[in-house]
C-alpha cells in the first residue's frame, strides 16, 4: 500500500464531529502534527499514548515540513491535523507542495466547518427558496489581503447567506459595509470557539454586531453568519410538493 502523509480536517472542536475516516487515522498515527491553538486536546487524546504529538503554533512552515519529511522517511505514519476543513484557510497547499517536491504523496481528509455547526445549533437552513440559494464563505480584509474583485462590498451586494471567518478584529468596518446592503434587523449567528467546551453561539441583529463583538471581547476564533434566511418565513421547496413531478416521483 502506498504510504502518504494525511492532512485531516477535525472540525471546529467537538470530537464527536470527527469523520470515521479521520478518527481511524488519528488512532493509527505514529506522529501527529496539530494546530494546538485551534484544536482541543480532547481530539489529540484519541490518539495512541505512544504517538509523538508535535504542536505547530510556534513553528514555521519550513520547520514543520522538515520534521514531517524526517519522520516519514523513518517509516512512520505521519498525519497533520487542521481545525475545521483543510480547504478553508488551512494553508495546506504550501505544505503539500513542499512534500510533493520531496516525492512524498499526500492526501486530504475533509472535516466539518464551523459555519455548518453554528447553523445546526440554531436549526438554520441557509438556502431557503426565493430568499437565497447561495452561501458565500469569506473574511474581512486584514493583514492577509483580499483580491480586489472579492471586497466585502462586492460580496454583500448579493444579499445571500454570508459567512465571515477571521473577521472579529475588523467588525466595525465590516458592519458598516454590510449595512449598505442588508437591512439592520437581518439576523446574524455569532459563534465563538464553536463546539468547544467553553464555546457558544447566539443570534443577534446586524445593527448590533459591532456592539456585541466589543461587549463579548471577541478577537479570534469567531464566525459570523449573516443571512436573510435565518428565522425567516419558510417558502416551501418544490422537492416534496405533491404537484412537483421528478425522476423518483412521477405520479
Amino acid at each position: 500500500m502506498d504510504r502518504k502523509i494525511s492532512f485531516i480536517g477535525v472540525g471546529p472542536g467537538d470530537p464527536d464531529l470527527l469523520t470515521i475516516k479521520a478518527l481511524k487515522k488519528i488512532e493509527s498515527a505514529d506522529v501527529i502534527f496539530w494546530a494546538d491553538s485551534l484544536i482541543p486536546e480532547k481530539i489529540i487524546n484519541l490518539s495512541s499514548l505512544s504517538s509523538e504529538k508535535i504542536k505547530t503554533s510556534g513553528l514555521t512552515l519550513e520547520r514543520i515540513t522538515s520534521i514531517m519529511i524526517e519522520r516519514f522517511n523513518e517509516g512512520k505514519i505521519v498525519i497533520r491535523l487542521h481545525d475545521g476543513d483543510p480547504c478553508l484557510y488551512g494553508a495546506v497547499k504550501e505544505q503539500i507542495e513542499i512534500l510533493n517536491q520531496d516525492n512524498i504523496e499526500t492526501e486530504v481528509i475533509p472535516g466539518v466547518s464551523a459555519f455548518q455547526v453554528a447553523a445546526a445549533y440554531h436549526q438554520a437552513e441557509l438556502t431557503i427558496p426565493e430568499i437565497t440559494q447561495t452561501i458565500i464563505l469569506s473574511r474581512a480584509e486584514g493583514r492577509t489581503g483580499m483580491p480586489e474583485k472579492e471586497s466585502l462590498q462586492d460580496l454583500a451586494r448579493h444579499k445571500s447567506s454570508l459567512c465571515l471567518y477571521l473577521s472579529a478584529r475588523h467588525i466595525k468596518s465590516s458592519q458598516k459595509t454590510l449595512l449598505e446592503f442588508y437591512p439592520p434587523e437581518t439576523k446574524v449567528i455569532v459563534g465563538y470557539r464553536v463546539s468547544w467546551d467553553d464555546g457558544w453561539t447566539e443570534i443577534i441583529e446586524l445593527k448590533d454586531m459591532e456592539k456585541f463583538t466589543i461587549e463579548k471581547e471577541l478577537i479570534r476564533t469567531t464566525i459570523y453568519i449573516v443571512s436573510p434566511a435565518i428565522n425567516c418565513t419558510t417558502n416551501r421547496s418544490n422537492l416534496y410538493s405533491p404537484s412537483y413531478k421528478h425522476l423518483f416521483r412521477n405520479k
